[in-house]
């Protein structure tokens, strides 16, 4: 039976009063694989710059202050193109990670085409397949994973064949933030003809990542998360020599070709139909500037001593299961659950006593949740690091879960 009744706990708790920051407003995030929070400072200044001071549309006129959007813009693109390890001919702006998604599978699969996707997906990923499922008679096999939170590879290769036309799977799970054997997964892949689409929603601007190296077709990613851009800012890098396999499925004004009937050919216009989210993307090239700037591999190296710290912390308390805790080799999410305690009772907990801020429920993934055996418990706590949390965030977060685990 799942604790969903507050009062019981409650008053354990109350009695004495558990912290000091009782009587604090100070937040200590932990729902960064939602989205960043706070962003750089530079990012709150050039969005409020642009509505100040720029205030145009993208590509829609040659003034000084058209003219110098574009310059943004432009070097938004070439830094997000440096980052990702792609060029900048490969890299479109989206809306979000989800809308990168969908551009993807809407615009590449066709009736009848078969994909490989894995149990530790989003629903960004399984949602879009169902529908083109419904609509289209594609067809799905979803490959099971291990207790270490990894996609089985002898599973993934049986289910692989000749007429697999993509394989999708997320970088790391916004669950366990366990990392996916990518390379040996696109290996398989294009040994049988199919494209890889990365869901890099939990990598990018965790992790050094390159289109390249790793050999994926496709990569999809948010701007709000590890990016440290703005809601409403996405990527999605398309390989060059797969741009016209990709169907465009919104069209529009571009600001080019106008005299035009028919959508652009060439990337990025063949993607980015109607006005761009101009202030996003200037908030998110202001991040970009700022991430690289500090360096993708120091803030993963902070990142990854701080998980870790905050794993060991969690571990050693009673009454409290982490899930993958063994497997190190992940991005800066976690998640735990407190024996059968309604993880939403324990999150509002964190917040009231802590004022930790973190993520309940089945995270938009309700696979992952079946697979690690979370899902019939209402899920897990999630707790995902960013930049700007510090150690002694990490241990008052191990405190406040402490605290909470032996009321139980």
């Amino acid at each position: 039976m799942i604790v969903t009744t507050l009062p019981q706990i409650f008053i354990s708790l109350i009695q004495p009063p558990i912290s000091n920051r009782m009587t604090s407003n100070l937040r200590v995030y932990f729902d960064n694989a939602a989205t960043s929070y706070p962003k750089p400072e530079t990012v709150y200044t050039a969005v409020e710059n642009y509505h100040r001071k720029i205030g145009v549309a993208v590509g829609r006129g040659a003034t000084r202050t058209g003219t110098e959007l574009q310059r943004i813009v432009d070097r938004c693109r070439a830094r997000a193109a440096r980052i990702l390890g792609a060029s900048t001919t490969e890299v479109n702006f989206t809306y979000s990670g989800t809308d990168s998604l969908n551009t993807a599978l809407h615009g590449l699969l066709k009736p009848g085409d078969k994909v490989v996707t894995s149990c530790w997906e989003h629903n960004s990923v399984l949602r879009p397949l169902q529908e083109l499922e419904q609509r289209i008679g594609i067809q799905t096999t979803i490959v099971g994973g291990d207790d270490q939170g990894v996609l089985d590879l002898d599973e993934f290769e049986q289910s692989i064949t000749a007429d697999t036309r993509l394989v999708i799977l997320t970088h790391a799970s916004n669950v366990t933030g366990v990392i996916q054997p990518v390379k040996q997964v696109v290996k398989i892949a294009h040994q049988h003809g199919a494209f890889v689409l990365l869901d890099a929603a939990q990598t990018a601007g965790h992790l050094p990542i390159s289109v390249k190296e790793l050999g994926i077709d496709f990569l999809a990613c948010s701007g709000h998360k590890g990016l440290l851009g703005p809601l409403g800012t996405g990527l999605l890098v398309i390989r060059k020599n797969l741009i016209e396999q990709v169907k465009s499925f919104r069209q529009g004004g571009t600001g080019t070709s106008s005299e035009s009937a028919l959508q652009p050919a060439t990337s990025p216009e063949k993607f980015e139909s109607g006005n761009h989210n101009a202030p996003g993307i200037c908030g998110l090239e202001a991040a970009l500037c700022w991430i690289e700037e500090q360096s993708i591999e120091a803030l993963s190296k902070q990142e990854q001593m701080l998980t870790h710290h905050f794993i060991e912390g969690v571990s050693n308390l009673p009454n409290i299961t982490v899930q993958c805790a063994s497997n190190l080799h992940r991005v800066g999410v976690v998640s735990l659950t407190l024996n059968r305690a309604d993880p939403q009772v324990v999150a509002a907990l964190l917040e009231e006593h802590f004022q930790v801020e973190t993520r309940a429920g089945l995270h938009c993934s309700p696979l992952a949740h079946q697979q690690l055996g979370t899902k019939e418990f209402g899920g897990t706590i999630r707790f995902s690091i960013g930049p700007f949390l510090t150690e002694s965030d990490i241990d008052l977060a191990i405190e406040a879960i402490g605290q909470i685990a032996i009321s139980l």
